[in-house]
């Protein structure tokens, strides 16, 4: 499964790599809703809290579907301008200036996406006159709890006034910890922007895209990128731009913007030596799959305390060389088993490093 964009016909210079605080406030909401996402983030989520006023807490959680469960578009409002190249704000007050100049019908779309994502990738009817879909989004938001019930009918209801909720409520987050942490951040994301922006100007789009993360591919035949997800979506430029914005505090969160109409989008963590090559998605299902079997896990229990030759394993397992000769064929594939020659034996042993890190690649496959 992928996400993808269809490219054809886009310039190069309709790519651009842009910082933008408010997606950076959502990601910070995330982190402190999800702490459990992002262990890097410890520290720095501990220090918030301990500090947070009681009042700005509450009202964190009145909404905090918004940035917890999944990450709202209504953080990235540059994308949904019409045209196609409007960039993010290179201050808070400027992002939330364009979260205002989304339309009603947009903002309200953008904010239901956690609870009542109709559509994504192809027009959707307009949920604030279609009494079907409103009641529909009422039910939906009902299996999530009264709290959802009271937001959903707020937001339908009100549209102005929860954008102006929000708007407060995000600069009140500003004032409490995040100018602060802004501060810090902004010029780590800066000077990779800068490095992403040389590497499309000297190298090309495909070698960016690899430098934003391995599971992102230029398919230059099919004129598209592919993005290696857990989702199926896609996605063009059709005439606008794309947008590759980096955040400090998303790893491993990737995230890709392609709701329909709005200009696509990259939301990126910068990258970390340990999650530089992450596996892809058809990977990580091979390795789970290898492990499931009785018999591949008995043998891994030989493998990773030493090299075996097939007719070892054969002997020690009370199987014949061709069964097992198909059972490491299939660790092979996914990619658990080294094997090397030593005169005329072949010698099969676990990879014990990839096998450590099953548990955390499934869990940043999952969250990717």
């Amino acid at each position: 499964m992928s996400v993808s964009i269809d490219i054809a016909g886009l310039r190069p210079e309709r790519i651009a790599v842009v910082p933008s605080p408010l997606a950076e406030l959502g990601m910070a909401l995330h982190a402190l809703a999800e702490p459990g996402h992002h262990p890097g983030l410890q520290g720095w989520v501990t220090s918030v809290t301990s500090r947070l006023d009681s009042h700005l807490a509450d009202r964190m959680c009145e909404a905090d579907f918004l940035w917890r469960t999944t990450f709202s578009d209504v953080f990235l409002p540059c994308a949904g301008i019409p045209g196609g190249s409007t960039f993010p704000g290179a201050t808070l007050a400027e992002d939330l200036d364009l979260l205002d100049k989304l339309t009603d019908e947009q903002f309200v779309d953008a904010a239901l996406e956690f609870t009542c994502p109709l559509t994504y990738d192809t027009k959707a009817p307009d949920i604030l006159s279609d009494p079907v879909v409103r009641r529909r989004a009422l039910e939906v938001a009902a299996t999530r709890g009264p709290q959802q019930v009271r937001f959903a009918r707020r937001l339908l209801d009100d549209p102005p006034g929860v954008r102006a909720w929000l708007r407060r409520f995000l600069e009140d987050c500003d004032a409490a910890f995040f100018e602060e942490t802004w501060s810090r951040l902004r010029h780590q994301l800066t000077a990779d922007a800068r490095r992403k922006t040389e590497l499309l100007r000297h190298k090309g789009l495909a070698e960016a895209l690899t430098a934003v993360s391995p599971v992102v591919t230029v398919d230059e035949t099919a004129g598209r990128i592919v993005v290696d997800k857990l989702i199926q979506g896609r996605t063009a430029t059709a005439g606008g731009g794309l947008l590759l914005v980096p955040t400090s505090l998303g790893l491993p969160h990737l995230n890709v913007l392609f709701r329909y109409s709005w200009q696509p989008l990259l939301h990126y963590p910068v990258g970390s030596p340990e999650l530089a090559s992450p596996p892809s998605v058809e990977q990580l299902a091979l390795r789970m799959t290898a492990l499931s079997h009785p018999v591949r896990m008995r043998l891994c229990r030989h493998l990773a305390r030493s090299e075996y030759t097939t007719s070892e394993l054969a002997q020690a397992h009370g199987m014949t060389a061709p069964e097992i000769s198909r059972h490491l064929g299939v660790l092979k594939k996914a990619g658990l088993v080294t094997t090397r020659r030593r005169g005329r034996y072949v010698l099969h042993q676990l990879d014990v490093s990839v096998v450590a890190r099953l548990g955390s690649d499934f869990l940043e496959g999952i969250l990717r």
